[in-house]
């Protein structure tokens, strides 16, 4: 969601809201619709502190899912790169097709599996280009030492890059689940129907406007913000982009260069297989 559109809608919840506490103001008597005021300030502390906490508590869950995402694809980049360099060490006749396989592979996590995400595609579906490289593997016979480590650190990477694969996806499907939405946003509308209650005909109706005009203000940017953590894919302002993954294809069409491959790639440019 971008910040205009989040600006947006605390703004109309806003002025929906006090339009509601100034309409309430007209007919409440003086000094609010409760007798004892202060007894009714601390019950609307003690909801709006439970609440608080439930807040916070979601809040850090949902940045902690949100990290692990980003973490995850910072991780499967750098798995990729170590593993086209491991490649270099392996026999000549599936070193190019492997490496060759991972700059496809790199291409599809940026140019498809991305878009897919932020489409809100979340199904974790094998990446093409793993199966490709696993059936490359089982031919390989590696005969040196140099050969036979760099193979036994492969499946090691390949551990890693899976593993950073299932976060990066992983917080596309969200943690928060309905029920608790649904908990959330009841707890919300309690908070406002008891502010309501506040309204006093005898207090300036700017203070009203404040009073109201504050907590919903809050409430609802507190939503948005757990909304947009638990659902980081979307696009648009502090939305997870393939950064990391970007700078490693660029490290790898660098690192071809260097050691001297510059056949064609068994891929498009957007990482999709081509014949042939």
């Amino acid at each position: 969601m971008s910040p205009i559109v989040a600006l947006l809608t605390i703004s109309v919840a806003t002025a929906v809201a006090v339009a509601a506490m100034l309409l309430v103001r007209r007919r409440a008597p003086d000094g609010s619709f409760f007798a004892d005021g202060d007894r009714a300030a601390g019950g609307f502390g003690v909801l709006a502190t439970g609440f608080s906490v439930l807040l916070g508590l979601i809040v850090f869950l949902a940045f902690t899912s949100y990290d692990n995402s980003r973490s995850g694809a910072e991780a499967e980049a750098m798995s990729v790169r170590q593993q086209f360099e491991l490649a270099q060490f392996l026999p000549a006749d599936v070193r190019v097709e492997l490496a060759d396989d991972l700059v496809c592979y790199a291409r599809s996590i940026v140019h498809v599996e991305w878009p897919a995400l932020e489409a809100g595609i979340d199904e974790e579906v094998a990446n093409p280009w793993t199966l490709t490289m696993f059936r490359v593997l089982k031919t390989t016979n590696p005969r040196t030492s140099a050969q036979q480590a760099a193979y036994a650190h492969w499946f090691d990477h390949t551990d890693d890059r899976e593993q950073g694969r299932s976060d990066r996806i992983h917080g596309a499907v969200g943690i928060i689940p309905g029920p608790l939405w649904f908990v959330l946003l009841f707890i919300a509308i309690v908070i406002f129907t008891y502010a309501l209650f506040f309204a006093d005909s005898g207090e300036r109706a700017k203070s009203q406007a404040m009073l109201m005009g504050s907590v919903v203000a809050v409430l609802t940017a507190l939503l948005l913000l757990i909304q947009f953590l638990d659902d980081p894919y979307r696009g648009g302002f502090g939305g997870l982009q393939p950064v990391a993954m970007e700078r490693t294809l660029g490290i790898l069409e660098q690192e071809r260069g260097l050691t001297g491959e510059t056949g064609s790639l068994p891929c498009d440019a957007e990482g999709e297989p081509v014949a042939g």
